[in-house]
């Protein structure tokens, strides 16, 4: 239907065609009009809307009725056609802004589908842009965001640059691997190039990645992303434009593009949609070039309250207790990539207050919090965590956080400062709580030292969340491993995948913890250098919920499946 058609009607017709049709009930219609009514005064909204948010009609129901109203064509998602035309579009931001997308032309109009086709502004401003006539559709708003990613997105973005691309080398013959430090500076500010590093960047913030892997091959460049703990492979680039990445992403975090035989660690602060975006960026030489890794750092989303980060609600309880302990040493413990940077930050977050000054030494500073003196790691110039440690503790602190213990240096000074009236946060890698006193055992501290420093130790995992668009009942086996069996009237579930979790059936993650509160008894099993397992058996029968134990109550919840706590905590199934 052209634009001259679509008439705006204000005398209460998409009432009367929803009656005519039986979606809704005269009640209720008067309803909607009064909540129309007051609305006018402060913020006017479509009829369609309000009887929409009032859960009288469905949104499809909805739409249909308008269609049948003003004579316009309905079109869903799977109608629309798989590409558009290349022309001279709107920003992909202006038309997300409206929700409306343009899906073709035909014999001079263009065809454009709209969830409100009354909108005058956005019809006259495509209208001006385009100087052709309109062939107006009508969708719902999900149906047009989802074209919009599809003829706009990131991803089409990406294969347009890349295509580009390769015409250029097509007609310039193949680029060697430049070994040339002015011809990489050059190829590296190229705008094929540039485009292509921003991108990647851009769509990785996007779709929520915490790490970008670039990683150079024999044949061809691999670009992966690390979503909710997983890697998938995004992009693979041809080899030939492999020096010119790096060496952009190098200049980009302040590297020596010259040095390729050593690894090298740098940092990027970027904006991306609105966000302020840091990036650590480490280089590694391997057999086919250099691999580079990107870790993203969102500042705007690190502060995250305890609450959300999956506690079971007594556990949360005591770790409360403990992180208002006035002095003494808590752990935080787990493998790489399990979360315990976030617990530590978010613990910071909550104490944080005017009458307490907090320092931390880090390796490096991830997120930087209002209030919090933070030391950064210099180890060549002489400042390590024992270095820094031992100069903080004059510096009139009451609560300390260490990134790392990595030594027995920097475990005395930790454990000294805790027994002297601080409150000191670390974490350490080991696989449990109790693990935490066998490895400060190990590395030379003294039992009475652990037994009267250490208040806590929280160990903890990050396991994916079922999606909750494609969430579905899940028959499972009902015995996992050797100590777990399922009640045969537990009902599990999990994600069949689709567009909102990429496929995964997961979107998201939470944490499951193992909380060791130190009480007299488990002191006295630290001075008489009991194992780990003797630690275990008396912290389980005083009420610590194991690992296994707490992702299973995530199960229990349909929040998480088996096959996720069996990959992050099989060793204790």
């Amino acid at each position: 239907m052209s634009r001259e058609a679509v008439k705006i009607e204000k005398s209460g017709l998409l009432g009367k065609v929803l009656l005519e049709l039986n979606l809704i009930t005269p009640e209720k219609l008067e309803i909607a009009l009064k909540e129309q009514a007051a609305l006018d005064k402060t913020a006017p909204r479509r009829l369609g809307e309000i009887l929409v948010n009032l859960g009288f009609i469905s949104e499809d129901d909805m739409l249909r009725a308008l269609s049948s109203q003003f004579g316009l064509k309905y079109l869903k998602f799977t109608e629309f056609p798989k590409t558009v035309p290349g022309g001279n579009y709107p920003t992909v931001k202006f038309m997300k802004q409206y929700k409306f997308v343009p899906i073709g032309m035909e014999d001079g109009v263009l065809k454009i589908v709209m969830s409100d086709p009354l909108n005058e502004y956005v019809l006259d401003a495509m209208q001006n842009f385009a100087d052709k006539a309109l062939e107006i559709y009508l969708s719902g708003e999900k149906d047009i965001l989802e074209a919009i990613e599809q003829y706009f997105g990131s991803n089409v973005q990406m294969t347009s640059i890349m295509e580009g691309m390769r015409e250029e080398e097509a007609g310039a013959g193949d680029i060697e691997l430049s070994e040339d430090v002015h011809h990489l500076r050059d190829m590296a500010f190229e705008a094929p190039i540039v485009k292509l590093v921003n991108m990647l960047i851009t769509r990785a913030v996007e779709s929520r990645t915490s790490d970008i892997h670039i990683e150079p091959f024999e044949n061809n460049v691999k670009v992966r992303y690390r979503i909710d703990g997983a890697l998938t492979e995004i992009e693979s680039l041809p080899k030939r434009i492999q020096a010119a990445v790096i060496s952009r992403v190098k200049i980009m975090s302040r590297l020596n593009i010259a040095e390729r035989r050593l690894p090298q660690d740098g940092r990027i602060k970027l904006r991306v949609s609105g966000r302020d975006i840091d990036l650590r960026v480490s280089s590694i030489p391997t057999i086919y070039g250099e691999s580079i890794v990107m870790r993203i750092l969102d500042r705007g989303t690190v502060l995250t309250v305890l609450d959300r980060l999956g506690f079971p609600g007594e556990a949360l309880n005591k770790y409360d207790k403990l992180i208002t302990t006035p002095y003494g040493m808590l752990l935080v413990t787990g493998p790489t990539g399990s979360g315990k940077t976030t617990t530590l930050y978010a613990s910071l977050n909550k104490i944080n207050s005017i009458d307490k000054k907090i320092i931390t030494i880090e390796d490096p500073i991830e997120y930087q919090i209002e209030g919090i003196n933070q030391i950064q790691v210099k180890p060549q110039i002489g400042l390590t965590f024992a270095n820094g440690l031992r100069h903080i503790v004059r510096q009139d602190p009451d609560i300390i956080m260490v990134g790392e213990i990595r030594d027995i240096e920097t475990a005395e000074i930790a454990i000294h400062s805790a027994l002297t009236g601080h409150l000191v946060f670390s974490t350490l890698h080991t696989n449990d709580a109790p693990g935490a006193v066998t490895r400060l055992l190990d590395m030379g501290i003294e039992g009475f030292l652990v037994s009267s420093s250490l208040i806590g130790v929280l160990a903890q995992r990050l396991v994916r969340m079922i999606c909750p668009k494609c969430k579905e009942p899940f028959h499972a086996k009902q015995k996992i491993g050797d100590k777990i069996e399922l009640p045969e009237n537990i009902t599990t579930y999990h994600g069949a995948g689709c567009e909102y979790c990429r496929n995964t059936g997961y979107r998201g993650r939470t944490g499951i913890f193992e909380l060791m509160a130190v009480d007299g008894e488990i002191r006295q099993l630290i001075l008489d250098k009991a194992s780990s397992d003797v630690i275990r058996q008396k912290a389980v029968s005083k009420g610590m919920q194991a690992l296994r134990e707490s992702g299973w109550e995530k199960v229990k919840q349909g929040v998480t499946t088996i096959e996720e706590v069996l990959r992050v905590a099989q060793e204790w199934i």
